[in-house]
């Protein structure tokens, strides 16, 4: 294993993750409500706010597969991870510049943003077979997720700080400091962008194309694969299992302040809430890891699907910040693991040589996860008048996703994957 070239992988979700984090589900939502929209219609910066994220998930989905087939023809996957990443730096730091009541401007600069990390994702995501050896590929994946969660959550509390106490930093009030910290995001992708650049080749094929060639034979292979993953009723049941407990997952990520919120916990413990799952996932996605090497990682898959169906469960009954804080921390513990592990898990079923075009479907269905569950959360919260029942009503995702993991034969997959890699294309 070439260590060099891991540590050069892993450090892009160290580098990343500061969007995810301080943008996404940090400062970004708070300050386009209070500063850049209009403060007394909260309802209006709720949908412009929606409707950024959901444009800006739509574009990626659509464009996955099909951008993914176009960088294994013509190999290319660091020319578009570079491509995307640079889109989303551009975009971020932007958001420095943004006036305040300049919510149109601000909109289309995080979705921007967003389709540049969700992007970059995808062939971030198709490096891994080429990086890591079969036995090693479960620990890199991990790997790379634990580095996100403590550069993602150093990041966030370094500018949390500078919004809490700008004296201490020599910044002259929270609104600079807020900007500001969209400013360091941009940087710190940049800089921890570089070595994956640098010291990760590009997958190599027998014969690369030019981009209007990879193009053409890009779009040939990606109907191909439609009917490959249809025959293959093993990656199309995975995907399918996939895509419903990771819609539950997701859905707790993107609406657990929301539900905090309505259930009357204070912003303050919000943010703790949030450091607290970034430091707990940073060592629980590697011991997550050591936990799937002795029981196997489906079977560590499962065991987290069971944990979320409990956590989610008893959420239910969450009265005080302990509870807060304790769910939060169950979900620091599996959330890390779970991704990681789920991505290993479906690299196995990839043929050789494909790597970006599957991993598009994969980050495509990545892209739709939190559909369902949002929907599903809001509509029997709203017809029971009660969101601890609609909270309790994803557990039906848990357990549909589950049950679908169980039946998945990982041994078949790989066979497939093995008969039609990159000899067979």
């Amino acid at each position: 294993m070439d260590r060099k070239k891991v540590v050069s992988w892993a450090l892009y979700d160290w580098a990343n993750s500061a969007f995810a984090t301080t943008v996404m589900a940090g400062f970004f939502p708070i300050f386009f409500e209070k500063y850049w929209s209009n403060p007394e219609n909260i309802n209006d910066s709720t949908f412009y706010l929606g409707l950024s994220n959901s444009v800006g998930s739509l574009i990626v989905a659509a464009l996955a597969p099909f951008l993914g087939a176009i960088a294994d023809r013509g190999s290319a996957k660091k020319k578009f991870l570079f491509t995307f990443a640079f889109l989303g730096i551009l975009m971020t730091g932007g958001l420095w510049m943004v006036g305040q009541g300049q919510w149109q401007l601000a909109a289309v600069l995080y979705m921007v943003g967003s389709i540049g990390f969700s992007g970059g994702n995808v062939f971030y995501d198709s490096l891994l077979p080429s990086v890591a050896e079969k036995k090693k590929i479960d620990f890199i994946s991990s790997l790379g997720f634990s580095l996100g969660y403590i550069g993602g959550g150093i990041l966030f509390l370094v500018n949390v700080l500078m919004y809490q106490y700008p004296q201490w930093f020599g910044i002259p009030d929270g609104t600079i400091a807020v900007k500001l910290s969209f400013l360091s995001v941009a940087v710190w992708w940049a800089v921890f962008s570089i070595p994956i650049f640098l010291f990760v080749p590009e997958p190599g094929r027998e014969t690369s194309l030019k981009l209007g060639e990879a193009i053409s034979q890009g779009w040939f292979q990606l109907k191909g694969t439609f009917k490959e993953i249809r025959q293959m009723k093993v990656i199309g049941l995975f995907l399918f299992s996939y895509w419903l407990y990771m819609d539950g997952v997701d859905t707790i990520i993107r609406m657990a302040v929301k539900v905090g919120s309505s259930m009357g916990f204070e912003a303050g413990d919000m943010i703790s809430a949030l450091l607290m799952v970034q430091f707990i996932g940073f060592p629980a996605a590697l011991v997550f890891n050591w936990f799937a090497s002795k029981i196997g990682p489906k079977n560590a898959v499962l065991v987290a699907i069971v944990f979320y169906t409990i956590g989610t469960s008893f959420a239910y009954f969450m009265t005080t910040r302990l509870h807060f804080f304790l769910l939060a921390g169950m979900i620091g513990l599996f959330q890390g693991g779970i991704q990681a592990i789920s991505r290993s898990l479906f690299s196995r079923l990839v043929p050789a040589g494909k790597e970006g075009e599957f991993f598009g479907f994969y980050n495509m269905l990545g892209k739709f996860s939190a559909v369902i569950g949002p929907i599903l959360l809001g509509t029997v919260s709203l017809v029971t008048g009660d969101v601890r029942i609609g909270l309790l009503s994803i557990v039906i995702l848990f357990i549909a996703g589950g049950l679908l993991l169980v039946q998945v034969d990982f041994d078949e997959g790989e066979r497939f994957a093995n008969k039609y890699g990159r000899k067979g294309i």
